[in-house]
């Protein structure tokens, strides 16, 4: 029988010893492209700050609205306020989703566009989005777009289980962001994998 491959993020990044047993205790990862991207960045607005349970509840009635269809940036748009608000999203939700669809009238924010862009391009282009911070942004790298080199320094879990692992002090801000910078640039080209690892064994624990 031939021997199977290991994934070729998994050979880099088991160099980082302290990282090595966490890969080892979790099945493979894989990053998949996801269409409507503009959309998905609007759900990723709706649950922050909520566990997944509830995001799936408000994500599924916020669909209702639209007859359970993927609705356009310009059905979100002309969507009344108070009807996103009366599906259990705050006020504050309500206008950053609608700033995203709007944004994305205006400049226009169609898959294939994003997909050219580079990890920087797609930065610049959605943090003047009001609403939309530089986490967001990566979380749509990660999550939307499947680019496998992107590392969520200001992501509290990855801080948390970075503290732990390398035995980094968390009082200094600063400081710990540099250290944890420092560190993710040896799993570079494929931080993304190391992320999903550290939030996986976050999860398991």
């Amino acid at each position: 029988m031939p021997v199977k491959k290991e994934p070729i993020y998994l050979e880099h990044l088991l160099k980082d010893k302290k990282l090595a047993p966490l890969l080892k205790a979790q099945p493979a990862k894989k990053l998949v492209r996801k269409k409507n991207v503009c959309l998905h960045l609007m759900a990723s607005i709706m649950s922050q700050q909520l566990s997944v349970k509830v995001a799936k509840v408000i994500y599924h009635r916020f669909l209702d609205l639209y007859n359970k269809e993927e609705p356009t940036p310009q059905e979100v748009a002309g969507t009344a306020p108070e009807k996103l608000r009366a599906i259990g999203l705050s006020n504050a939700k309500v206008s950053y989703i609608q700033n995203i669809a709007r944004y994305a009238l205006e400049h226009g924010m169609d898959d294939k566009k994003l997909y050219k862009m580079s990890n920087e391009e797609v930065m610049d282009f959605l943090l003047p989005i009001k609403g939309v911070g530089r986490w967001t942004v990566e979380m749509q790298l990660m999550f939307a777009l499947a680019r496998p080199d992107v590392f969520a320094v200001d992501d509290l879990g990855i801080q948390l289980m970075m503290t732990e692992l390398y035995k980094l002090d968390p009082t200094d801000k600063k400081k710990l962001r540099e250290n944890m910078l420092k560190i993710s640039a040896k799993w570079s080209p494929y931080r993304t994998y190391a992320c999903l690892y550290l939030w996986g064994h976050k999860d398991g624990a």
